[in-house]
């Protein structure tokens, strides 16, 4: 069997074009290889799009009978906690491949059935603070862990006052020379001061201080030092120079600065993590639309028995009941139904088939039952398409990542420049204690508080402000490179449209009659174009009876009179009429993107009915705004080429591809990224690879959770108008990101040599550390996008009326 040129699918019946060389799965395919032709070796272009989609869908070398298991893990802390849990997983027997995510906090596992279950890898990664389980329980204790996130924070400020406490009534002011310095060397004031610091500190360093030391642990383990590992460090030489001082009779520990920094840390930690679960919400399991069992006809006897899909094998027949979904792709070998492929592939009707069929795993069963044969691979497409989905989403980039980088070659830098600092001041002729201050000054000073929360507090805030006006922020990528968008590519059924059919048109001698005549009989169908029908129609008191469905038709006796309802096509034979004036009306419906449907009786067409997708409002307000910024703006679609003209025929629109198949997409936008950093806007589980894999995708809110978790953003409200803020959004906020990275560093810059000559003290160092991140914070805060603004204005009511359809009918 041929396979596409672009996206190597097998396919059937090859779509080629003399302009260019190869065969293609879809017309979608070919254009965009023609797209990134742009005068060179075609061919050359197209290995670059196929490299692409390699290099980020690596498939390991395991054996076929290896199951494949999801898991969220709960306490990712970071990007290096990746590596730590693949190191976990891969360390146990019967587990031959692991990847994680901290963006999605999830792990894909797989593994040997035989060797080892998936409660067993669970329990191999649940060690050191993080909790592995089932995408389902995730779920369950999303409240838990945001609650215990906010307690810790709130837990951080109570415990450091007490503590602050002592240092503002008895040592700051010995500090200030506001008391003598025998005022601290009084029995009483040991025992009301120095011992319950010293106990009180040591609590707060193991309570809040674990989660910082286990991330200092972990980065080192994978050879990635990050901010957690200096952090660490001060933490523990100011502990440890109090502790020494306060146990060998100094007075002048640093208690203060050890619960400072936690405190801040903590609160830091928290804000981020309430982004990220703030804007994850309720996430969606990757797993919801894959079905785990199917019922298996006996050849013999017709009696089924429920089996794993796992166990299923090509040729076995499997039975499949109404409001189900089909277990794996297959072909009809009984029965006639009405099958909702829009979940898979993006078609915004449910196609009427039958024997001999092809179906697909994971769309659903609409009506009659079935019985499905199981194709030579046994596999689901939904399946397919949640492959990958994972495979293509990756852990999150962007200037956290950069700063964590920096901290690899920041952590020994500054451990270097301490050492040599007390070395230096121990050199110079002072005691141990003067030097061993300026080092842990040196550390204090340098600890990175606000440059650690420069970018989460501005994420934030801009997630903050995204709320407020409706739009749910999942990957912080989306606010940083959002605005750097050179090609933005939309689906169009659910998200320049509604996928929601309505009344268009009636034509005929009776326009009345045929309406009422198609509405007596459609009642009885579950269709969608047959619930528009029945909806635009009045009351009726019409007699039907004998109702029956037929390949591309239903029919009905409608007070006693045989009424057939359907494509125009099944009409196309000597036993029905078709007036002249029909035949235009049904051209017509196809030029304008309305669907036709044809009514006949007494073997006559009498009339068409037309249906359309409602376009959602002022879509053509916002394609238009975000052209005006030279961007190059591109429709995608599963549907029918001729349903599709009125977005081909808008100016601001620069390319439409339909037809295009739901395996396709991910190459298809894999090939328009060679133009340029590409957004993907979307919204059914089809488009899921095509979003996950765009640079950054954004789902509207009527998409299916599967889109939304393989997105970096999501516009709730059917507010389709709320994307071009999410780009005026994007670009404030990383205004405001460099801003804080500029001022975070440049407190760096000059506290650093001011604590290595000895001005500022470990005390100051704390104090500095504080005002520092109290700047960030509150630049951070500043509300970028005001709540509630008025929405993009509508467009001309011409809009409504545009002839948005979908695929030709197949009842």
């Amino acid at each position: 069997m041929p396979t596409c040129t672009l996206c190597e699918l097998p396919v059937d019946a090859p779509i080629t074009d003399e302009t260019i060389d190869g065969e293609f799965c879809c017309r979608g395919c070919l254009e965009v290889a023609r797209m990134v032709d742009n005068g060179e070796d075609v061919d050359l272009s197209i290995a670059a799009v196929r490299d692409r989609v390699a290099a980020e869908d690596v498939k390991p070398d395991v054996p076929d009978d290896a199951e494949t298991a999801y898991l969220s893990i709960d306490g990712m802390h970071c990007q290096t906690c990746e590596g730590f849990i693949e190191l976990l997983a891969e360390k146990e027997d019967g587990v031959h491949e692991a990847r994680a995510s901290y963006a999605t906090e999830m792990a894909q596992v797989v593994y040997d059935p035989d060797r080892i279950d998936r409660n067993a890898i669970a329990a191999a990664l649940s060690r050191l603070g993080y909790q592995a389980r089932g995408p389902r329980e995730e779920n369950d204790s999303l409240r838990s862990r945001v609650e215990l996130g906010k307690y810790r924070a709130v837990m951080a400020a109570i415990l450091m006052m007490p503590v602050l406490i002592l240092y503002v009534l008895f040592i700051y002011p010995v500090s200030l020379g506001i008391y003598p310095e025998s005022f601290l060397y009084g029995s009483t004031v040991e025992a009301m001061v120095f011992g319950p610091l010293a106990v009180w500190s040591t609590l707060i360093l193991i309570g809040l201080g674990y989660p910082i030391f286990r991330g200092a642990y972990v980065s080192l383990r994978v050879g990635r030092p990050n901010m957690d590992v200096l952090i660490a460090i001060a933490v523990l030489a100011a502990y440890v120079y109090s502790l020494t001082t306060y146990i060998t009779g100094g007075r002048d520990p640093y208690f203060d600065v050890v619960v400072m920094v936690l405190a801040i840390v903590t609160i830091g930690n928290h804000l981020e993590s309430r982004v990220k679960r703030d804007a994850l919400g309720k996430r969606a399991d990757l797993t919801d639309s894959r079905v785990n069992e199917a019922r298996r006809l006996d050849d013999d006897s017709d009696a089924t028995e429920t089996i794993e899909i796992a166990e299923c094998e090509p040729g076995d027949r499997l039975l499949v009941k109404p409001g189900e979904r089909i277990p794996v792709d297959g072909q009809i070998v009984d029965g006639t139904a009405a099958i909702d492929e829009a979940l898979v592939t993006g078609e915004s009707l449910p196609q009427r088939k039958s024997v001999g069929d092809s179906v697909l795993g994971g769309s659903i069963l609409t009506d009659s039952a079935i019985v499905v044969e199981v194709g030579t691979d046994a596999t689901s497409t939904i399946d397919r398409l949640v492959e990958l989905l994972w495979n293509v989403k990756s852990a999150a980039t962007g200037v956290q990542r950069i700063v964590n980088r920096f901290a690899v070659l920041f952590v020994p830098f500054v451990l270097g420049l301490a050492a040599l600092t007390a070395a230096g001041w121990f050199v110079l002729g002072n005691d141990p204690n003067t030097a061993i201050l300026a080092g842990v000054s040196v550390l204090v000073v340098s600890c990175p508080c606000s440059l650690g929360i420069a970018t989460p507090l501005a994420l934030a805030a801009a997630t903050r402000d995204a709320t407020a006006n409706r739009m749910l922020v999942l990957n912080e990528t989306v606010l940083e490179r959002i605005d750097d968008s050179s090609v933005v590519v939309f689906d169009k059924t659910g998200t320049l449209t509604t996928g929601e059919m309505e009344l268009a048109d009636v034509a005929g001698d009776n326009p009345d009659e045929v309406l009422s005549m198609a509405a007596a009989v459609e009642r009885r169908s579950s269709h969608p174009i047959a619930a528009a029908i029945d909806d635009a129609a009045p009351p009726t008191t019409r007699s039907v009876s004998s109702f029956e469905r037929a390949d591309r038709t239903v029919s009905a006796l409608v007070d006693d009179t045989c009424v057939v309802v359907g494509h125009p096509d099944s009409f196309d034979t000597d036993e029905w009429t078709i007036p002249a004036e029909i035949e235009a009306a049904v051209t017509d419906a196809y030029e304008s993107g309305t669907h036709p449907t044809a009514v006949a009786w007494e073997g006559v067409v009498r009339g068409i009915v037309t249906v359309q997708d409602r376009p959602r409002d002022n879509w053509q307000c916002v394609v238009s705004e975000l052209a005006d910024a030279d961007r190059e703006l591109v429709v995608l679609t599963g549907d029918d080429e001729r349903m599709t003209k009125t977005f081909a025929n808008y100016p601001a629109i620069d390319h439409v591809f339909a037809g295009v198949r739901p395996e396709s997409k991910e190459a298809i936008v894999q090939g328009l990224r060679e133009r340029g950093t590409t957004t993907m806007i979307g919204d059914g589980t089809n488009d899921a690879p095509a979003l996950a894999s765009a640079d950054l995708g954004v789902a509207v809110s009527s998409g299916t959770e599967l889109a939304i978790e393989a997105a970096d953003a999501v516009v709730l409200d059917d507010r389709l108008d709320a994307v071009p803020e999410l780009f005026e959004l994007a670009t404030d906020t990383r205004g405001r990101i460099k801003q804080n990275l500029v001022w975070a560093a440049g407190y760096n810059t000059i506290a650093l040599p001011l604590a290595i000559i000895g001005v500022i003290t470990p005390l100051i160092a704390a104090v500095m550390m504080a005002i520092s991140s109290l700047i960030v914070v509150f630049n951070s805060k500043r509300r970028l996008l005001p709540a509630g603004r008025g929405q993009v204005a509508e467009t001309d009511s011409s809009v409504h009326n545009d002839r948005l359809g979908p695929p030709a009918h197949s009842d």
